[in-house]
């Protein structure tokens, strides 16, 4: 059998379904502990994964072996997420065992389905930062670049979302319950990561300064292993993920005199550092347990990324020939000062040798502009906690300010604004100018974020090293959000492409033409309708409200911010609700929609929980009003993750990417969308300029101010809502809903900050000032989607036209002018006796 080649067959060989049970059958006995009489759809996943498994790892052992006997380059790309999601469909698709394993299925009397919805998801992530990661590792294995991810294994995650009574509570996602499949323990993988203590410093024989940091705790980080297939097999890479472990497990002593819990109590407190995602960090102890991650998983992979090359590689001057260190936002950055650290107090080298290795390794990507969420943090808590690196990180202050004065004489602005230490909010160290500083090339994430970049956070900068900052526009991976989402689709064009369109998007161009062929619209939109039914029934089941696959489905599903502005959203169902309630010509004109939106809001936001509570609370009055009811639904789906964006995205009709000009970085839920056949209606912001590029303007409902506007809005006087309220009544009528209790009977009052928010504190995210805009632009979608055959070609043409949005070109960018490595493929033909 070949699995290098991983499309559909028609029927696949009895041989190799046969074998493929055989193998199966094995681990539902040896691994799983039943027979078929007593086995539950959970065992029958966790003998299909096993069996998924052990074919993957001799691909992947192959790829590794290839890997060092090529000597190649390798990637390293540090993130504090991985939203992989589950794996199963993803891993048969893109080792060739799909059809096998859905024919043993049928043959044993399951649904492989079914069996696949068994799998937890992991809990790795929370949004696009972790998403984007994902897929990242995903195309470097696919485009033949060995590489590694790098992050932690949450135990809990972040959380999961639960709604009680239009609140959002949250819960622990207990996703490792039932173990993890797909993952290999390495116990023999554990590097001692320390905190707190003392810095000594003593001379050597040859008179060189010797720092030696003594650190007063101790915890073990363990390594769990989980191979990611590229598509085809040819490179399989790793995603390598830390846990946190005691190095003192459990008290004897202490239990013998019973203290049990004290027992244990160093275990607990070790362990709570991967119990989960983005602690609350409003406390003291939560920005300690923070940090703590941050320094725990760099500590760690800097120092598996070391030893890996000095396995090979005696001399250090090869270091950045041979490793690329990809710092996926700040919460790595200090990577940059622990890989001095280890340079210099381990290994000996010179200051300005050990320098020059660290920046040529190092590459940074930023994710905001929002300076608020540039992480600092207090030099005090460093100087407790990691003092050894606030010593080196002054000291790279010290030099690059230097540098500055030099370049600069006189102009101590500019030195305070470049500081890595902000000495204007109480003493902070700045992380983003920590990774900035430290490396080689800095990149945004969509041309309109990183212009932005040169003109705002990083001005100063961009300023100092004018060729620094580059762009690599985000991509999505069309393995997951195409053939595995959407496999209608993917059946659809079928013959229509050529069958390597998923490692390979742009073939998707092909289809242009067919935007033009009635037939094939027709084709389309059944396609459409079938994943339209799917959510329909998912809706039902999980909220009991029926919908209807033949109304328009608005989607906005994306983490709960005020910048990302569900709240505008909101204002245009309501508003739309009073033009149906009013009725006449303006009613009649109104597309019948069901509006979806889901997303987390984090724990202590209270503003964001605020506009969850909201959207329920607008909710139950629009979906019980019978006058109303069968025009305009308004849903929101719990628990957003990312088996459940495989089910809105492919049924999605319209995109919501509606955040404020200027405030995000790029987007990819506005590409998965797309890809999928959904027309965006956004503003001028992150990929969505780029999107329209490439599907035409005329395919995409865009509105609202421009990201220079809003900069010129945002100045003290430029602008007041209210004298936008007063000469808008649509508006002021919506927001007076709001204000005055009619959505929250029960409590009049609920509301008031989100109204007081916008009408009397400024409307920072300048909702009131699009609001007419966006909803001309909603009156436009009404009038295409009445004529359904400019509806499916300008859907078509979107789907035809996402080519240069995959990830794999993004990968291919990054590798040319970013981490210098080429594509390094194994020989061919392996594995192909596997199935023997």
């Amino acid at each position: 059998m070949d699995v290098t080649s991983p499309f559909e067959a028609s029927e696949p060989p009895a041989k190799e379904v046969d074998s493929f049970k055989r193998r199966l059958l094995e681990h539902l006995v040896h691994t799983v502990g039943k027979d078929q009489v007593t086995t539950t759809g959970r065992d029958w996943y966790n003998a299909l994964a096993r069996t998924v498994r052990d074919l993957l790892v001799e691909m992947w052992m192959d790829s590794t072996r290839s890997s060092y006997r090529g000597d190649v380059k390798r990637v390293y790309y540090l993130s504090l997420e991985f939203l992989i999601g589950r794996s199963l469909m993803n891993n048969l698709i893109n080792t060739g065992f799909l059809d096998i394993a859905r024919k043993t299925m049928a043959e044993l009397g399951l649904d492989l389905d079914a069996v696949a919805e068994e799998e937890p998801e992991a809990a790795l992530g929370n949004g696009g930062l972790g998403r984007l990661a994902a897929c990242f590792i995903d195309s470097m294995a696919t485009q033949g670049i060995a590489g590694y991810g790098y992050g932690i294994r949450y135990e809990y995650g972040m959380f999961a979302q639960e709604i009680e009574d239009g609140w959002q509570s949250e819960m622990p996602d207990h996703w490792l319950y039932h173990g993890n499949a797909w993952e290999f323990a390495r116990p023999e993988v554990v590097y001692p990561v320390r905190f707190y203590g003392k810095v000594e410093t003593k001379t050597d024989s040859t008179g060189k300064t010797v720092y030696l940091w003594k650190g007063d705790e101790e915890i073990l980080a363990q390594a769990y292993d989980q191979p990611v297939p590229g598509f085809g097999a040819w490179t399989v890479n790793n995603t390598r993920l830390w846990a946190a472990k005691s190095s003192r497990v459990f008290d004897l002593k202490r239990f013998n005199q019973g203290d049990y819990l004290g027992s244990v109590r160093s275990q607990g407190e070790s362990e709570n550092l991967s119990r989960v995602l983005y602690p609350d960090d409003s406390t003291s102890m939560g920005k300690e347990l923070r940090l703590k991650q941050e320094y725990f998983f760099v500590c760690a992979a800097l120092k598996d990324i070391l030893r890996r090359f000095r396995s090979q590689h005696p001399d250090w001057s090869l270091l950045p020939e041979k490793v690329a260190i990809q710092l996926n936002d700040t919460h790595p950055a200090l990577a940059v000062p622990e890989m001095m650290r280890l340079l210099m107090d381990k290994f000996g080298l010179d200051w300005d040798f050990a320098w020059d290795l660290s920046r040529r390794v190092f590459s940074y990507t930023n994710h905001t502009l929002l300076p608020e969420a540039l992480e600092t943090w207090p030099v005090a808590l460093f100087e407790s906690m990691l003092p050894r690196h606030l010593m080196i990180i002054f000291e790279i202050n010290r030099r690059f300010l230097e540098e500055v004065r030099l370049r600069f004489p006189g102009d101590e602005d500019l030195i305070r604004r470049v500081s890595l230490i902000d000495e204007d909010h109480g003493r902070r160290v700045r992380m983003a100018h920590i990774a900035f500083v430290g490396s080689h090339a800095v990149n945004g994430v969509a041309r309109i974020h990183t212009e932005l970049m040169k003109t705002t956070i990083f001005a100063d900068f961009h300023k100092l090293y004018p060729e620094r900052i580059v762009n690599k526009t985000n991509g999505v991976t069309p393995r997951r959000w195409v053939n595995q989402a959407n496999r209608e689709l993917a059946s659809l064009v079928k013959g229509r492409v050529d069958e390597n369109w998923p490692a390979n998007l742009e073939e998707f161009r092909k289809l242009v033409p067919l935007a033009d062929d009635k037939s094939f619209r027709q084709a389309f939109r059944e396609v459409k309708k079938r994943n339209k039914e799917r959510l329909a029934k998912l809706i039902a089941e999980k909220l009991g409200e029926e919908v209807s696959p033949d109304s328009l489905f608005d989607v906005h599903v994306k983490r709960i911010h005020e910048y990302k502005r569900q709240l505008l959203n909101v204002l245009g169902v309501i508003a739309r609700y009073n033009r149906l309630k009013a009725g006449g010509k303006t009613a009649r004109k109104m597309a019948p929609r069901t509006v979806i939106l889901a997303g987390k809001a984090a724990p202590g936001y209270h503003t964001a929980k605020l506009i969850i509570k909201l959207i329920h609370d607008v909710a139950k009055v629009i979906n019980a009003d019978p006058a109303t009811n069968k025009q305009l639904k308004l849903i929101f789906l719990p628990n957003y993750n990312v088996a459940l964006a495989e089910k809105i995205i492919p049924a999605a009709d319209l995109s919501q990417q509606i955040s404020t000009a200027g405030t995000e970085a790029s987007g990819t839920g506005n590409m998965k969308l797309a890809l999928n056949g959904a027309l965006t209606i956004g503003t001028r912001d992150g990929a969505n300029i780029e999107i329209a590029e490439e599907v035409g303007e005329e395919n995409v409902f865009f509105f609202g101010l421009l990201a220079d506007e809003v900069m010129r809005l945002r100045q003290p006087g430029a602008y007041d809502p209210r004298d936008v309220i007063a000469k808008n009544a649509e508006l002021a009528q919506v927001l007076d809903m709001i204000g005055n209790g009619f959505f929250s009977p029960d409590d009049k009052d609920r509301f008031k900050p989100i109204h007081d928010s916008l009408v009397h504190h400024g409307d920072w995210y300048l909702l009131c000032a699009d609001f007419a805009d966006y909803m001309a632009a909603q009156e436009r979608v009404d009038q295409l989607w009445a004529d359904p055959e400019a509806w499916s070609a300008a859907a078509i043409y979107n789907v035809a036209r996402m080519g240069r949005f995959s990830s794999d070109v993004t990968i291919m960018e990054y590798a040319k002018d970013i981490w210098r490595v080429s594509p390094h493929r194994p020989a061919p033909g392996l594995g192909e006796a596997l199935m023997g």
